[in-house]
């Protein structure tokens, strides 16, 4: 009997749920908090991560995991063990009051960042941009003082994948992608059929009945507005946002099916694994990779634009004469003056993502100083996307990821590829998923992915369970034929 096991596992649910507290606080905190909250905000998000580190961290938990490991454990028992264990080895070598200083510093650090974009005074974030970096290195040097801290923190989010594999892929898709683009800027434009003004409310009430469709569970989730989209939660409270522009409908659209993306992999998790590894997502970039396929290999095809068309003509009569095949062109354009990641296209993404990986892994390492970050931003933007930023608002200010953390841009492009990868699979493995599309029938696509991805948890390892799911490792491949093919198509190149 696995009396340590059970044990372990008992005080590790007690963690998650200290854990899923604070980020309901985090919530509140982007969604519905006043502005003047952030102080106290700070101050117990700060204790409640605290509180989370000294009982993971505890002595009590290492000595518990050295008698589970000498237990006769199941496979997925074992896998429990070892995902414990490698959080706390990691976190117990980090002090209490640097995770909470750090915590604190991160909540503060939103509102600099907000103020400073509001402004467009990169200036006025430096202070809390520099000393967040501090911190950063000091807890990756706690962790493992003989590697490079950017590593370390890469790890934090994905544990197994290996920074030298997503830099080997990342290279792959600069000299896969860029020419691509270049062909297509000197194609002929596809027209924006959507240039109106959309009201938006009736945005509002699309996006509610896109999630309708796409068979969101309202009994465990909820949709509202923020200034940076995202989604918060786990299999019983999986929480969507969106943000609303009035001239880009389809900016809406992708938003709330990108964060639908997330919230079915929360909610496709295990119920009876609520508060263990089993019942926790894989890694950032196996996150990913379930948005991204929603929004691009869902709602960014001509099926779903045949199936959902006519609900967004019911919105807005002024693109009534729109036609599906025009309304995919539209939702697949390439922009060739987009300076905003969350706004960008599916190719041209990735050249946001690779800017900002290399911009961040200069600074960690000190090559780069935190007043050079604007100059260095815009430079990379006019390299791999051709274009300059207007105000360091558009630039370097646009997105608040870095009050987060360093070394999670990747995740976005891991996500991709992998969600390419997964369409390959899916496309073998289920009879005409297009023809599902068109139909509205998303229950198989919901299927296939709790069998092979959700219900596992972190089961497997993530270089494990992408073998698991399609039968081999991460390639990069999957993604460059998909793009080459249906953006060649769309511009006829």
């Amino acid at each position: 009997m696995a009396e340590a096991y059970d044990d372990l596992l008992d005080r590790y649910e007690r963690l998650t749920a200290l854990e899923d507290g604070r980020g309901v606080l985090y919530w509140d905190q982007q969604v519905m908090m006043p502005e003047g909250g952030t102080p106290a905000r700070s101050r117990q998000l700060s204790a409640l991560s605290t509180l989370a580190h000294e009982r993971l961290t505890a002595d009590e938990t290492g000595r518990l995991l050295d008698a589970a490991e000498s237990e006769d454990l199941t496979d997925e028992q074992e896998a429990v063990v070892r995902e414990i264990r490698r959080e706390y080895d990691r976190k117990a070598k980090v002090p209490d009051e640097l995770v909470e200083e750090h915590t604190r510093l991160q909540s503060e650090a939103q509102d600099d960042w907000r103020e400073a974009k509001a402004n467009d005074d990169f200036s006025a974030f430096e202070p809390a941009l520099e000393r967040l970096l501090e911190l950063r290195v000091e807890k990756a040097e706690h962790v493992d003082p003989s590697r490079d801290p950017y590593e370390v923190m890469f790890e934090d989010g994905e544990p197994y994948l290996g920074l030298d594999t997503v830099e080997r892929i990342f290279e792959e898709l600069k000299d896969g992608l860029v020419p691509l683009v270049e062909d297509i800027r000197a194609s002929e434009d596809v027209p924006d059929v959507f240039e109106a003004t959309f009201d938006t409310d009736a945005q509002l009430a699309l996006s509610e009945d896109a999630l309708d469709l796409l068979g969101y569970d309202w009994n465990r989730g909820r949709l509202d507005t923020s200034a940076h989209p995202f989604t918060s939660g786990n299999q019983f409270d999986a929480r969507v946002t969106t943000r609303f522009d009035e001239s880009d409908l389809l900016g809406a659209i992708g938003s709330t099916i990108h964060e639908f993306g997330h919230a079915t992999y929360a909610l496709g998790l295990r119920d009876d694994a609520y508060g263990s590894p089993l019942g926790n997502s894989r890694s950032h970039g196996v996150h990913e990779s379930q948005s991204r396929f929603w929004e691009n290999h869902v709602g960014r095809t001509e099926e779903f634009w045949e199936l959902f068309l006519p609900t967004v003509k019911d919105h807005f009569p002024q693109v009534s004469d729109v036609t599906p095949e025009e309304a995919y062109r539209a939702a697949n354009r390439v922009k060739e003056d987009n300076v905003i990641r969350v706004e960008a296209d599916e190719l041209t993404y990735h050249m946001h993502i690779i800017l900002r990986s290399e911009i961040e892994r200069e600074f960690v390492s000190g090559d780069l100083g935190v007043s050079e970050i604007p100059a260095a931003w815009d430079d990379k933007m006019e390299q791999y996307l051709g274009v300059r930023p207007d105000s360091d608002a558009e630039g370097c200010l646009q997105d608040i990821h870095w009050t987060g953390g360093f070394a999670r841009f990747q995740n976005y492009t891991v996500g991709s590829v992998l969600a390419a990868q997964l369409w390959a699979t899916i496309e073998d493995e289920l009879d005409d998923p297009r023809g599902l599309i068109r139909e509205g029938n998303f229950d198989p696509l919901h299927d296939w992915f709790r069998e092979n991805v959700h219900r596992h948890g972190q089961r497997y390892t993530t270089d494990e369970l992408i073998r698991e799911a399609t039968g081999e490792d991460l390639t990069a491949d999957y993604f460059l034929d998909y793009a080459e093919e249906k953006f060649g198509d769309i511009y006829d190149l």
